[in-house]
C-alpha cells in the first residue's frame, strides 16, 4: 500500500512539474494575453459607463446602435459589446475584444491553478484562487456571447433585458432545487458582500501595489490612484444593487425580481436625484475602465 501511495505521489509530482515547465515556456504569451484582457475589460467598462452617462444626461448617441440596444438607456456588458457592431469596423473591434476577454479568462485560470500571485494554500488564499476561477468562467461566458454576436445568433440588450433575463433564468433554476430560496438568498448576500468589499477596497487598499509605475510622473501616479478608487467604488455600488435584487427575489420567491447590471443602473436613475446618481456611478465605471487600461500597460505579471 505504501509503495502504491509513493508511486502515485511521484506521478503527481512529475505531472505538476511538467505543467509548471509548460506554463513557464508559455508565460510570455500568457502575459500578452493577460494584458490584452485588461484592455478588453477597459473597453467594456468604458462602453457601459459611457452609455449610462448618456442616459443620465438625456442625450442621444451621435451614431446609430443596432436593434436591441435602445438609445438613451443603460445596458450591461453584452449590450455594450453589441453596440460595437453598429460602428465602422465594428466586427473587427468586437472580435478583438473577444480575443482580449478570452485572454483575461485564461489569465484568471492560470492565477487560480498555478498561483503566480502567490496567494497561497491557506483558506484565504484558496478562496481568492477559487474566485479567480469564477471570474474566468464568467469571462468565458462573455466570450461565447461575443462569438454568437459575430455569427449573428446573439442579440444585444438594453436596460430591460441585458443580463436581466439571464439573471432571472438562473434565479428560477436555483429556486427549483430544495431550499432554492435560501440558495438564491446566499448568492445575493455573497454579491452584496462582494460589492461592499469593493467599496472598502476603494477606500483602504493600496491600489497601485500591483503596478509598476516607475515610468510615470507624480501626476500620472496620482491620477491612477484616483481612477482606481473612484472606479472600484462605483463597481461596488452596482454589484451591491444586483445582490440586493437577488435577496429580494429570494424573499418574495419570485425570480422576476432579479436584475442585471443594466437594470441596476436604470434603478439608480429612478431614485430621487436619479440622473445625478446615475451620472456619478457612470463616471465611476468609465474611470474603472481607464484603470483597466493602466493595468494592461503597467501591471506586474509574474511568470507561473
Amino acid at each position: 500500500m505504501s509503495h502504491t501511495a509513493g508511486a502515485i505521489g511521484q506521478l503527481q509530482d512529475r505531472v505538476q512539474a511538467r505543467v509548471h515547465r509548460a506554463a513557464l515556456h508559455a508565460s510570455p504569451a500568457i502575459a500578452a494575453l493577460a494584458r490584452a484582457g485588461y484592455a478588453a475589460k477597459g473597453v467594456v467598462y468604458v462602453l457601459v459607463g459611457g452609455l449610462a452617462l448618456l442616459a443620465a444626461v438625456g442625450s442621444r448617441l451621435p451614431v446609430a446602435l443596432p436593434a436591441g440596444v435602445p438609445q438613451g438607456q443603460t445596458t450591461g456588458s453584452r449590450g455594450a459589446l453589441h453596440a460595437l457592431l453598429g460602428q465602422p469596423y465594428g466586427r473587427v473591434m468586437l472580435a478583438l475584444a473577444g480575443v482580449g476577454l478570452a485572454g483575461y479568462a485564461l489569465w484568471c485560470f492560470v492565477r487560480g491553478a498555478l498561483d503566480p500571485q502567490r496567494d497561497g494554500t491557506d483558506a484565504r488564499g484558496l478562496a481568492r484562487r477559487a474566485a479567480e476561477f469564477g471570474k474566468g468562467l464568467l469571462h468565458v461566458a462573455l466570450v461565447v456571447a461575443v462569438v454568437r454576436m459575430l455569427r449573428g445568433t446573439g442579440t444585444g440588450a438594453g436596460a430591460g433585458s441585458d443580463g436581466g433575463e439571464r439573471a432571472r433564468d438562473w434565479t428560477a433554476w436555483l429556486m427549483s432545487f430544495p431550499m432554492g430560496q435560501w440558495l438564491v438568498a446566499l448568492v445575493g448576500l455573497g454579491v452584496v458582500g462582494y460589492g461592499a468589499r469593493q467599496i472598502y477596497k476603494a477606500w483602504e487598499a493600496d491600489m497601485d501595489d500591483p503596478l509598476d509605475l516607475g515610468s510615470l510622473g507624480a501626476a500620472g501616479h496620482a491620477w491612477t490612484v484616483r481612477f482606481s478608487r473612484f472606479g472600484t467604488a462605483a463597481r461596488g455600488v452596482v454589484f451591491g444593487i444586483v445582490g440586493l435584487f437577488l435577496v429580494l427575489a429570494a424573499y418574495r420567491a419570485n425570480p422576476r425580481e432579479a436584475k442585471g447590471v443594466g437594470e441596476a443602473l436604470a434603478t439608480l436613475e429612478r431614485q430621487p436625484y436619479g440622473p445625478v446618481l446615475l451620472g456619478v456611478v457612470a463616471l465611476g465605471l468609465v474611470s474603472y475602465g481607464l484603470y483597466q487600461f493602466i493595468l494592461a500597460r503597467y501591471r506586474r505579471i509574474e511568470a507561473p
